[in-house]
């Protein structure tokens, strides 16, 4: 059994913002290894729902670097909590338009081909340029999408980002 401090001092603010961190470094080698190793397209949806995760790794690692007080940390795991919804947000409705429960943009069309050296090129691109739809996963596991994946996992990093800021303001003596 564990005592109070050692699940305080495993859920502390630091070791969140590097958890949320890594785990978002961790879904987008998970992405691009989809992309580029099995070749799964991404289209719009998709690419935009990288972007919470980009920002994270960036936020963890300037937070991890300069954060020294609880209120910083804090501040970041404010952020990194943002984020997080943002990203679940994104993934709820990418999830929800492959189960046509809404819309899709109608430009989803996935990363945009090299430009072509010329019209011999371009006619040849025409012919075998795949548009990525946004309304067909591209690859399933359990039933859910890559979408529906970076559903539960942005909703557990919301989870753990406002444990740490419980945390936080707990240790600057706000909560």
């Amino acid at each position: 059994m564990t005592s109070p401090s050692h699940a305080r001092s495993f859920a502390s603010p630091r070791r969140v913002i590097a958890l949320i961190g890594l785990a978002s470094l961790a879904l987008i080698a998970g992405a691009w290894f989809f992309e580029l190793v099995l070749h799964l397209r991404p289209c719009k949806l998709c690419l935009e729902q990288r972007t919470p995760h980009y920002v994270a790794i960036g936020l963890s690692a300037a937070a991890l670097l300069l954060a020294r007080s609880p209120r910083t940390q804090a501040l970041a795991l404010v952020g990194l909590a943002l984020l997080m919804a943002w990203s679940t947000g994104l993934g709820i409705y990418h999830s929800g338009v492959e189960w046509g429960w809404f819309a899709g943009p109608n430009d989803c069309g996935g990363a945009v081909p090299p430009a072509a050296s010329g019209m011999q090129d371009f006619m040849q691109q025409l012919q075998t340029t795949r548009v990525v739809s946004c309304t067909e996963a591209a690859w399933r596991f359990l039933g859910l999408s890559l979408a529906g994946w970076n559903v539960l996992a942005s909703l557990g990093l919301l989870a753990a980002a406002l444990l740490g800021l419980k945390g936080a303001l707990r240790l600057s003596g706000r909560a």
